[in-house]
């Protein structure tokens, strides 16, 4: 018993090492604060600057992820999907502008062109503003719903693309669709579109998302919903055209807000123009 109380005794002192160490700590400390006083308050900016950095990046991606929450995410999934289409059809992949403009004189690729309903973003090449005739069709319908609801134009930011195109794209993005394989970007069979998202209201954007739930639904277009860009990528089944033609009014009064999602949407996300 004296041993475990003498050894116990001896514990509850802290040694004489780590006494000395804080007190020249202290010192070094204090030393500091007299010798050069403007350190230490750039020393205290620098770190409260840091924290409220810290800090506001922690919020915005709190904020940023609650507000991120479509109905169509980019995923793996759906780009196999939209290759097996392209495979289906049995269609090129273009691999460069000699194809595309073969293609253009064929009439297999039909221009894409303003409209009222439809604005073209200024900086997509002129070359490349065309795709296949039921691309046109199913672009030239939802712009026109979309005007006829909100009086606003929908804008198309890309539409066909050259393997060549994608692989420069891929150099700058890395997240952008591969120029080849299983993944490929379907712009380069020139069956899909990228519609512009950024400025559209909550109503607006939940608009389309009905709209393209729909013709999801029907097996006529898949849909992605692209974070980084901002738009809507639609690939457009060529089944969409015999659809058409049964629709003696175009449709869409958008039915209710899906609760859920369509099958297979919430694969990996994937941050990408496709």
């Amino acid at each position: 018993m004296a041993r475990f109380m003498t050894g116990s005794s001896k514990s509850s002192n802290p040694p004489l090492q780590l006494v000395s160490l804080c007190f020249t700590s202290a010192v070094l400390v204090m030393v500091v604060m007299f010798a050069a006083p403007q350190n230490v308050f750039a020393l205290q900016h620098v770190i409260t600057h840091r924290h409220h950095r810290i800090l506001h990046a922690f919020r915005f991606r709190g904020l940023r992820g609650a507000l991120w929450n479509p109905l169509f995410r980019p995923s793996r999934d759906s780009l196999l999907r939209q290759n097996e289409e392209i495979n289906r059809l049995d269609l090129p992949r273009i691999q460069d502008d000699d194809e595309l403009e073969a293609l253009k004189a064929s009439g297999e690729l039909v221009p894409i062109n303003a409209s009222e309903s439809l604005k073209i973003e200024p900086s997509l090449d002129p070359s490349r503003r065309f795709c296949r005739p039921w691309t046109r069709d199913f672009v030239k319908d939802l712009s026109e719903v979309y005007y006829g609801q909100f009086h606003e134009q929908i804008q198309l930011n890309s539409a066909v693309r050259t393997v060549k195109v994608q692989q420069k794209l891929r150099r700058h993005n890395r997240n952008a669709a591969p120029a080849d394989g299983d993944t490929a970007s379907s712009h380069l069979a020139g069956i899909t579109v990228d519609l512009q998202r950024r400025g559209m209201t909550k109503e607006q954007l939940r608009f389309v998302e009905r709209y393209l739930f729909y013709l999801n639904a029907l097996g006529l277009v898949e849909p992605e919903e692209e974070r980084r860009h901002w738009c809507f990528h639609v690939m457009v089944s060529d089944k969409y055209s015999d659809w058409r033609q049964t629709q003696t009014i175009f449709a869409l009064s958008p039915s209710p807000e899906p609760a859920v999602a369509p099958v297979n949407t919430a694969a990996t996300e994937l941050d990408e123009p496709n």
